[in-house]
Order: C-alpha cells, then sequence, then structure tokens
C-alpha cells in the first residue's frame, strides 16, 4: 500500500455538522457529559472547527464510566434521551475491568447495523450466502448486530449458541454453510476439532471467515493458518466494542489493514502518554468521537488499541489492524514487548497447535516462559524465532496435543504470576 505521509490524519471537514449535532442533543439532555463539559465555553454546545474539538475537549476514558455507573446504578447517567426511549441492553466483557452496560434506542441500534452491513458487505458477503455465528449470544453487543445484519441483508443466517464444537461442525456441514464468523482463536479451534473428528476441510462449504475480538484477524501468519485450515477461505477482519459499536472493516484490497467507518466515528490517534496527535504511520492510541450512537454517546474516548494510521485516498486506515492493547505492552529485560507481536512469532515458527505464555513477577526482573502444543522440533524453532526478532531468550516448552485450554469468545493466553 503505498505511504500518504504529507496527508493529516484530521478528520475530513463532512465530519462537523454530525459532530455539531452531536454536542447539540449531549449538551441538552446528557447529564453524564453536561457535568463533563460544563467548564467549556458555552457548555460544549459549539465547535470553530475539528481542531477546535481536539484541542478543548476533554478524553473520556472507561474508569470515568465504571465510576459514573456505580454512582449512577444501573446503567449510568450516559444516556442523552429519557429511559422509556431505550430499548437494548448490552454489556462489556469485563476483561479489562467491570463490565459496562450500555443501552441503546432503536435509532442508534439501527445505525449500528448499517455499519455491520458495512463490514459483511466488504468481506464479500452477500445474499447467495449462508452464515453461521459460531458464538454464544451472550450478553455482548457484537453478535446481536452481525446476526441481525446477515438477516437485514438477505443472507441466510445461523445462530450457533448452545452448541458444542462438535454440534457446530455438523451443522456447518449440514446446512452447507458458505460464510462463519467468530474469533480467530475459535476459527483455528474449530479446525482442530474437525481433524479430531475424522473431517477434512473440503467437507465443509466455508469460503470466508470474518473475525474479530483479537488481533490475530490482521496478522498475516494468523490468517494463513485459519484459511489453509478452511480449504483457502478467505479470512477478513473487523474490530469494535460493545462501547462504540463497530468502527471498521477490513480493505478488502489490502489484507490486514482496517477502515475507519468515518460516517459514524471522528477518530484520533494520540500518544498515550502525552495525549497529543501523533504523525502519519506511527503508533498510538485511538480516540473515538460516536457521531450516529447519539443516545448514549462517546466524546473522545480512549479505546486503549494501539494502532498505525495513515490517511491513504481520503480514507483513514489502521494499518496491520489492532496492533495490540496500549496497557497490555510488557518490558522484558528493556525489551519492548506486545502479545500481538508475540502471537504473531509463535505463529510463524511451524506447526504449534495452542500456546501460552507465563508472566513471571515473582523476581526484580519480570520474566517470560512459553509452553506450545508441538513437538520438541517446534518448540525450539518458536524459541529461535523470539530471539532472533526480539532479541530475547525465552524458555518454551513442548506440551501434549489437548494440555491447553481452548477458547469460544477472546484468548486468554497469558497468566501471571505475581510476587
Amino acid at each position: 500500500m503505498a505511504n500518504d505521509d504529507v496527508t493529516p490524519l484530521a478528520a475530513p471537514v463532512e465530519s462537523l455538522p454530525a459532530l455539531r449535532h452531536l454536542l447539540a442533543e449531549v449538551t441538552a439532555g446528557n447529564p453524564f457529559y453536561q457535568r463533563r463539559l460544563a467548564d467549556l465555553a458555552d457548555g460544549g454546545r459549539s465547535v470553530d472547527s475539528i481542531a477546535d474539538f481536539s484541542a478543548r475537549f476533554h478524553f473520556t476514558t472507561k474508569r470515568d464510566l465504571v465510576e459514573d455507573q456505580a454512582l449512577h446504578p444501573p446503567y449510568g447517567s450516559d444516556l442523552t434521551h429519557p429511559f422509556d426511549h431505550y430499548t437494548r441492553c448490552h454489556q462489556t466483557s469485563g476483561t479489562t475491568g467491570a463490565p459496562l452496560r450500555w443501552l441503546d434506542t432503536p435509532e442508534s441500534w439501527s445505525a449500528m447495523t448499517d455499519d455491520w452491513i458495512t463490514v459483511l458487505q466488504a468481506s464479500g458477503v452477500d445474499r447467495g450466502d449462508r452464515a453461521f455465528f459460531a458464538f454464544s449470544f451472550g450478553p455482548f453487543l457484537g453478535f446481536w448486530l452481525a446476526f441481525e445484519a446477515a438477516g437485514r441483508m438477505g443472507v441466510f443466517a445461523v445462530a450457533g449458541g448452545g452448541m458444542s464444537s462438535a454440534q457446530r461442525l455438523r451443522v456447518l456441514r449440514e446446512q452447507a454453510c458458505t460464510v462463519l464468523c467468530c474469533t480467530p482463536t475459535y476459527a483455528l479451534h474449530l479446525a482442530e476439532t474437525a481433524r479430531n473428528e475424522g473431517l477434512k476441510p473440503s467437507d465443509f462449504n466455508i469460503r470466508r471467515i470474518l473475525v474479530a475480538g483479537e488481533p490475530g484477524g490482521s496478522i498475516p501468519a494468523v490468517r494463513q493458518r485459519i484459511a489453509e485450515a478452511w480449504n483457502g477461505a478467505h479470512v477478513s477482519d473487523h474490530h469494535g466494542m460493545t462501547e462504540t459499536g463497530p468502527v471498521t472493516h477490513e480493505d478488502p484490497g489490502h489484507p490486514g489493514h482496517l477502515v475507519v467507518m468515518e460516517g459514524s466515528f471522528l477518530a484520533e490517534v494520540v500518544d498515550p502518554e502525552t495525549g497529543s496527535a501523533v504523525a502519519p504511520g506511527a503508533p498510538g492510541e485511538l480516540i473515538l468521537t460516536t457521531l450516529r450512537r447519539v443516545a448514549c454517546p462517546l466524546i473522545r474516548y480512549r479505546t486503549g488499541d494501539l494502532v498505525r494510521a495513515r490517511r491513504i485516498q481520503g480514507r483513514l486506515v489502521l494499518e496491520g489492524g489492532i496492533l495490540g492493547r496500549v496497557d497490555d505492552m510488557l518490558v522484558v529485560r528493556g525489551v519492548n514487548v506486545y502479545p500481538s507481536a508475540l502471537d504473531a512469532l509463535v505463529r510463524e515458527s511451524g506447526d504449534v497447535g495452542e500456546y501460552r505464555v507465563t508472566v513471571d513477577r515473582r523476581q526484580p526482573l519480570l520474566e517470560l516462559a512459553i509452553e506450545v502444543e508441538a513437538g520438541e522440533p517446534e518448540a525450539r524453532a518458536v524459541a529461535a524465532r523470539i530471539q532472533e526478532s526480539l532479541a530475547l531468550r525465552v524458555p518454551v516448552t513442548a506440551v501434549a496435543a489437548g494440555t491447553l485450554p481452548r477458547f469460544e469468545l477472546k484468548a486468554r493466553r497469558w497468566r501471571n504470576l505475581d510476587a
């Protein structure tokens, strides 16, 4: 993909009317932001430009939202309309803290469904497909949105909640499903289960796999393993979160790069330490303002997602997708290590099933150790690849297949040993 370093990351001027509408609605009826914006001129009701907005308006953090819901249970005060306007309640997974409850009106839900349709269309899904959603359909937002978006498109949608992996494989075959939606980890686990059941990739009709929930969907080595496990199926990534809804879709012409849906979001990328905007292509934290989800809005929300962004041909592109979490970086003997980078190195190193990383914090210097479901040659290859790429000696131990945990939702391959 061609570089476009001279083009700033700033949002297009077309975002300004939507931003002004959001601020007018929020300052008129949203108690949470009325309090947070009270110290701004006009209470935050007006902005001269996108640059003026970024310069004057405060960041919103997850801690702000958690504290607000604790003070104003059970839903908090980030509600722009009277309660009887809201018809949906979902919540975050709680993997990075207390779960958040998030409410939507029919209008805000419809706007997010539109965005999910864009995600599906960008991945090549159309009316002739049969899509299987391998999720538990719990309280998390994305499963329900994806399923409803498929139905609105006219795609034949099959819910996979409440099933074992073996049962899901049976449904995939019996109903000749052509699209699989799940996490990258679960796509690999489902393929492993199929092998254990004596099934071959060619026994299925899967032609497209749409993944999210983990950085692996944009890591070439992970994508390749998923494609190979599913008879060459096309793998597409995207990302979003309960607080915002779907945010990006994959660039169809450049696998592993995500395009921000700027009709729904004003996006910024800042230095996590200083809060200042970074240069195009430099790593930084993704900041989002929801332009269409006015009923439960976020203004300059610190997502915690680490990205490298460029504006290319007018679009804001996250190169390599979500690189990791800002707060997930570890410093191991002076080397910065991100879980996504280590995931790529493990997947590039041969035929490894599952793996687990142990972070030992019991000594003055943090240490890592890795277990891999593979043979001794593969374990040595992983250790060599890590040393070559990161200049770190990390012990890698081979363990028997099926020893390590499997995950349907976000994988939790890292465990801590604390003092």
